[in-house]
């Protein structure tokens, strides 16, 4: 298919997602927005997917008492003093109290990690912690137990921006990220950039498009009425561009994940958030 019939089917496809919902209901809420500090940023203005979710969505979210998300986040923390391995070690054996030791941890992720000798993110890293410190079985990546970690951990760094670096060994996964995000993809001939960067604030169905911002990850989708990892996300965006996903934990999906944290450093954390 040539470029000008993809382009035809690309736009078609936008058009009717800006139909589906009336541009007065999409518009009905006031979206808060800060500005990026790089200029690189593809982005003049930087919206989290909170300010695109229905009222009732973003009321879920702010109550911790009736956040579904919050359900995961207690099976973290009973792990976190769980005793395991053969040295029956806990988290809290080497660091402690939450509160004092992993404040602005979460919002250090991904970054590049000598030990691995690449770019990783926060669940490889616990399941770093897990093997070399604990001598205890890693989890598996979307597990019930990573999701509960990492929803425990990112909690303690809510409200603070990310903390990342993509120079130095971190810059080639940042590229091959930014190379991934804008590149098309699939039967459709999409890129993330083009929804995201593009079309925010267009409808799909009866959904708002957002900016893809990774700011409230893990974060209960109601939609599918679970709690889902951040790559597990990427999964259902490529499935629904026709494209073949990566498995969750790859290279790509890190590398990714790394653009998406950089394109939207300065937006707060709020995992574990409320999608729709």
């Amino acid at each position: 298919m040539g470029r000008a019939k993809t382009d035809i089917i690309r736009i078609g496809l936008v058009v009717l997602f800006a139909l589906a919902v009336p541009a007065s209901q999409a518009a009905a809420q006031t979206r808060n927005a800060i500005t990026p500090a790089d200029s690189r940023n593809p982005l003049s203005e930087l919206i989290s997917g909170y300010e695109f979710s229905p009222i009732n969505v973003r009321a879920l979210q702010d109550d911790d008492f009736d956040n579904p998300a919050f359900k995961w986040v207690s099976r973290g923390e009973a792990l976190w003093s769980k005793p395991e391995g053969t040295p029956l070690k806990s988290c809290a054996s080497c660091h402690g109290e939450r509160e004092n030791a992993m404040r602005g941890r979460a919002a250090e992720y991904p970054k590049f990690s000598q030990a691995a000798g690449k770019v990783i993110n926060l669940a490889q890293r616990i399941n770093i912690c897990r093997s070399d410190k604990m001598n205890a079985e890693p989890w598996a990546y979307d597990s019930q137990e990573m999701l509960g970690m990492t929803a425990f951990l990112s909690l303690q760094s809510r409200g603070l921006p990310k903390t990342i670096r993509i120079d130095g060994p971190a810059q080639s996964a940042f590229e091959k990220g930014r190379q991934i995000y804008n590149g098309r993809m699939g039967q459709l001939g999409l890129s993330c950039a083009l929804c995201h960067d593009k079309y925010y604030g267009k409808t799909y169905g009866d959904r708002v498009i957002s900016q893809g911002h990774s700011n409230g990850y893990p974060s209960y989708q109601l939609g599918e009425k679970s709690f889902l990892s951040l790559h597990e996300r990427f999964t259902s965006c490529y499935r629904r561009m026709k494209a073949a996903p990566y498995p969750s934990g790859s290279d790509e999906y890190v590398a990714l994940e790394l653009y998406l944290a950089w394109r939207g450093a300065e937006l707060p954390l709020e995992a574990p958030a409320v999608r729709r």
